[in-house]
């Protein structure tokens, strides 16, 4: 059982770094670390996994305000070719504009409002 339990960690502690690159929410992190979870863990595993995908998810989306913010500001859409992507840096000729009282800054690119990290320019999150 604890053999099981130290695997079943060991393997979401070698996925843990891609969900948090993924666009994830609190929900879709906890039913995929439940599910890794009962993969390696059963039951026990599931739960365990659930909780902690939960985490990581809550993690890694911006706060609400940010989010809210970054919807009622009005800037005009740059086109660029590359793909714009969670995890992927913006390209230098898109303008990118603060986000008040807060870690991160805003994009609107392609039509999708985008709020990125200050200084990498990475996309954080896509806002739908």
């Amino acid at each position: 059982m604890i053999r099981k339990m130290l695997v079943g960690g060991a393997a979401l502690a070698v996925m843990v770094p891609g969900l948090a690159f993924a666009q994830a929410s609190t929900a879709t992190g906890a039913v995929g670390g439940a599910a890794v979870g009962a993969v390696v863990g059963g039951p026990v595993g599931a739960v365990v996994g659930g909780a902690v995908g939960a985490t990581v998810g809550a993690a890694a989306e911006p706060p609400a305000e940010v989010r809210s913010y970054v919807v009622q500001e009005r800037r005009p859409s740059v086109t660029v070719r590359e793909e714009v992507g969670v995890g992927r840096p913006l390209p230098r000729q898109v303008a990118v504009y603060e986000v008040p009282n807060s870690d991160y800054e805003y994009a609107v690119v392609n039509g999708q409002r985008v709020i990125v990290e200050p200084g990498t320019r990475k996309v954080v999150y896509i806002v739908n």
